[in-house]
């Protein structure tokens, strides 16, 4: 496979016209389609995919999404965005990282996914990858002097050098690719269902995994990763959530509603364009998160000491 690299001066952002509708996908029993214990559940409809994601297969992406959260006990708060910056309406956002005082992100759909080095405050693209036409690329994660990039159902991921964001690579996992982040240690990567793979690095093996639970229940659809003060963070795909996750237990320590820093009428596009909250990147010097998400007008702001207290276990 060959990757298409571009440096670019100025890109104004781009609008992506309407999805076409599609039909809804069906209710699927958990047990074809997700390597985790989940339940069936009858009373959420089940998610509309995007041109570009639609399957003839079962894939973790068809499983209905949790009733999250479950128990009223774990905290919970809703994010509130200290400032915002325009995003790129047509990036299918799949994963988004700050490293080196660059943002990056990567996107998805097929003939359509690339690694971009973006310009937080106008929202231009300064650099991008093309991946395959036939790839889907998925969560990316820097360790050392290396960029990881995972594609969804390929089973295999590309590799750049973290600073030129040169293609270097490729290496192979098994199963699917949704979020990527590391600790610097290790890398941490979900596939949609309620667990995470630790990997070694320079092998790419798995070295533990993690059951992510709340109150003793299973919390599937574990996309995007983001590695924050000694807590994993990830997104739930086609909701509004971010579980704090404590990376030894996978138990859900708390809560981040994103579902307010949109507009109503923000939200209402958004969803008709098939997109959906995704996107965290941590800036350990001023402490705060970037969120964002798929197809999403804004990238926000947030501060994190506003969010969470650090209360995970660190890895030993």
């Amino acid at each position: 496979m060959t990757l298409r690299a571009e440096v670019i001066s100025k890109l104004p952002i781009a609008s992506a016209p309407p999805l076409r509708a599609h039909a809804a996908i069906g209710a699927m029993a958990c047990a074809l389609v997700l390597s985790a214990g989940c339940e069936s559940r009858t009373d959420r409809a089940a998610p509309s995919l995007p041109t570009g994601m639609q399957r003839p297969t079962a894939t973790n992406a068809t499983a209905t999404p949790p009733a999250i959260p479950y128990d009223t006990l774990t905290p919970r708060v809703i994010a509130r965005a200290v400032t915002s910056w325009p995003h790129d309406t047509s990036a299918y956002t799949q994963g988004l990282l700050l490293t080196r005082g660059r943002l990056l992100e990567s996107t998805g759909l097929e003939g359509q996914s690339q690694l971009r080095e973006i310009d937080r405050r106008s929202g231009r693209v300064l650099h991008r990858t093309v991946l395959p036409a036939s790839s889907f690329g998925e969560g990316i994660a820097v360790h050392g002097e290396r960029l990881f990039q995972l594609t969804w159902q390929d089973e295999r991921g590309f590799t750049y050098d973290a600073t030129s964001l040169s293609p270097v690579d490729s290496f192979t996992y098994t199963g699917e690719g949704w979020g990527l982040t590391s600790d610097g240690r290790r890398l941490y990567l979900s596939d949609g269902s309620s667990r995470i793979r630790v990997l070694v690095p320079s092998t790419m093996s798995v070295e533990r995994t993690i059951e992510v639970k709340e109150a003793g229940r299973a919390v599937w659809m574990l996309n995007e990763l983001e590695w924050i003060r000694g807590e994993l963070w990830a997104n739930i795909y086609q909701t509004s959530w971010i579980a704090r996750i404590d990376p030894l237990t996978g138990v859900v320590r708390g809560w981040v509603d994103t579902s307010q820093l949109l507009t109503p009428t923000e939200r209402a596009d958004v969803a008709a364009r098939g997109g959906t909250a995704n996107g965290i990147a941590y800036d350990s010097v001023s402490n705060r998160v970037l969120l964002t998400g798929k197809r999403w007008p804004k990238l926000f702001e947030v501060d994190v000491r506003k969010l969470a207290p650090n209360t995970a276990s660190a890895p030993e």
